[in-house]
């Protein structure tokens, strides 16, 4: 079941009564699991910057629709290459700032992949 964004402010996101400090990732079967941003960060010196390699462990398990919330001023990206992995895999990617994006979620019907990046 997909879990529901209650409340988001800068440095935390709350899911079904339950808060997060740390950047999330949910699952399209509704696990929500911390974000491995050090899979960016380790090539790009930042988590702003969505790698290859996050890329794949984001879409571990497939969906039709990633939703990325992209921080409270909008600052992640997809890498040119994470951006082309996910076209290859016919998966649309939508990136709004972390507030917008969380509605987004909300209103998606079917299976989803949501990123939240919970700071700037």
């Amino acid at each position: 079941m997909k879990p529901k964004i209650e409340k988001t402010r800068f440095g935390s996101i709350t899911l079904n009564g339950i808060q997060y400090s740390h950047d999330i990732l949910i699952r399209p079967d509704g696990q929500v699991k911390k974000r491995k941003k050090k899979l960016s960060k380790a090539i790009y010196g930042t988590s702003h910057t969505v790698s290859l390699e996050e890329a794949q462990h984001i879409y571990k398990q497939e969906a039709p629709i990633v939703i990325i919330g992209a921080g409270k001023f909008d600052r992640v990206r997809l890498s040119e290459e994470a951006e082309e992995y996910f076209n290859s895999k016919d998966c649309e990617v939508r990136i709004f700032p972390t507030a917008k994006a969380a509605r987004a979620w909300n209103e998606t019907k079917g299976p989803a992949i949501g990123l939240f990046h919970i700071t700037c």
